[in-house]
């Protein structure tokens, strides 16, 4: 009786890579979480599945749809659809073990029920840190995030990219000046004015503000042009005078001043009146982050300031600030575009291969090679020279240590560079030398 064969698959959504691919992400991955440790982050990691009445206690519309449940006897059970709640329950829970104002970061995969489209994913890594503060958080903290980021798009390869800041206070009290009453709504429409045009949102405001005057200002306020410093002139020109105004204009003075203080060039920040990040969460500074090259990836960076991480945890006010980047989306752009050099991402340094099937000298050079920091794989099966060579070349390994009689007889190896063909008779000593381990 023969066995049925499945054919093999993965759900769609999901995205699985093969090992170059994969060296490739994890290059990505520890760009990042080593930027966000140079910063003073700490590391968390929470669990996959919380407590559905813990993950749940704040959510409705089309995010609780998204959600993977599962009930396992009488527990009922969520997956986490972003790394931030499981934050504020971690927060709430170990406020007697951490220090405050409390820097942390977190990468991890997060699950939310998508449609399934290109580009969106099922399963995707975030990349988060935020500064949660006890009672306050100081705003200069605002100017260091910015500077986070700065760091990791530069060190990915990136010249060319603009992180566009705003506070959410300047629009909101704006709005209320004009005695706009759903200015929530008015600011989810001006956040997609990137996405949709200028008509479109003109269009949408018609719902909520009852003259074409009232769109006018609005549309004139958020498309203002100039200098970071022109604009925050321009602001402090203003005669509006709601209160919520003018702390969002004082504060964003602020981060402006001290972004500057982190070394972010100006060609790589921009005040923009247009970022509102739609979501009520957000009640200050906010960011989003856009590749100049690639205006097709979007926002690759986001976030912003929070007055109360934890409400639904703890009476503690807990006010914090972060950002967090979409890993999994922003490598398959880079996948997409050909951003990523596949050919350049080799784990091993160097391949040995033994021309017989005497493996102990092979492995004694491998064992020394290690030792001083060199990757190195020894090849153990048998077969043709041309084959062994093959491997080398699907894996793209740099150089290979070749190991017959002659080498064995005078205690050296024949190294060869696998990209320019040059090889030479040495010793396992000027291997190290050559490959700058030491």
């Amino acid at each position: 009786m023969s066995t049925k064969i499945t054919k093999p698959s993965i759900l769609p959504g999901f995205m699985e890579l093969t090992p170059r691919e994969q060296v490739a992400f994890n290059n990505v991955y520890d760009v990042i979480r080593r930027n966000y440790e140079s910063f003073g982050f700490l590391p968390i990691d929470t669990p996959i599945i919380e407590k559905s009445e813990v993950l749940l206690a704040k959510t409705g519309g089309d995010t609780e749809k998204q959600i993977y449940t599962l009930t396992k006897g009488s527990t009922e059970m969520a997956l986490r659809f972003d790394l931030t709640v499981p934050l504020a329950r971690y927060v709430a829970q170990h406020m007697e073990e951490i220090a405050f104002p409390f820097k942390r970061y977190q990468i991890g995969k997060v699950y939310r029920g998508e449609r399934n489209q290109r580009g969106r994913f099922r399963e995707f890594y975030q990349c988060d840190v935020d500064v949660i503060g006890n009672g306050a958080l100081s705003i200069v903290n605002d100017a260091q995030i910015p500077s986070t980021i700065y760091k990791i798009f530069k060190e990915l390869g990136f010249d060319n990219f603009k992180i566009r800041i705003n506070n959410r206070k300047i629009l909101d009290g704006f709005l209320r000046s004009l005695d706009i009453d759903n200015y929530i709504e008015v600011l989810r429409v001006v956040d997609k004015i990137e996405k949709i045009g200028e008509a479109k949102v003109r269009e949408e405001l018609e719902e909520y503000i009852k003259t074409s005057e009232g769109i006018d200002k609005v549309i004139k306020f958020i498309t203002v042009e100039g200098s970071n410093e022109e604009k925050i002139q321009f602001l402090k020109n203003s005669t509006v005078a709601h209160e919520r105004f003018l702390e969002g204009v004082e504060e964003l003075e602020t981060v402006n001043k001290y972004i500057k203080a982190f070394g972010i060039p100006d060609k790589n920040y921009v005040i923009d009146f247009k970022i509102t990040r739609g979501l009520d969460y957000y009640t200050g500074t906010v960011y989003e982050t856009f590749l100049d090259d690639y205006p097709e990836f979007g926002s690759v960076c986001s976030g912003g300031r929070y007055d109360d991480l934890a409400q639904f945890y703890t009476d503690k006010k807990l006010p914090g600030v972060g950002i967090s980047i979409g890993l999994t989306r922003l490598f398959w752009s880079f996948m997409e575009s050909n951003i990523i050099d596949l050919d350049s991402n080799s784990l091993i340094d160097a391949l040995v291969i033994p021309m017989d099937e005497d493996f102990d000298y092979g492995i004694e050079v491998c064992n020394k090679l290690r030792e001083a920091g060199v990757k190195v794989d020894i090849y153990l099966e048998g077969g043709k020279f041309a084959k062994k060579m093959k491997y080398a070349n699907k894996l793209v390994i740099p150089y290979v240590i070749i190991i017959g009689e002659d080498e064995k007889a005078t205690n050296k190896v024949l190294l060869k560079n696998m990209e320019s063909g040059d090889q030479q008779l040495i010793s396992v000593e000027e291997i190290i030398s050559i490959l700058n381990i030491k």
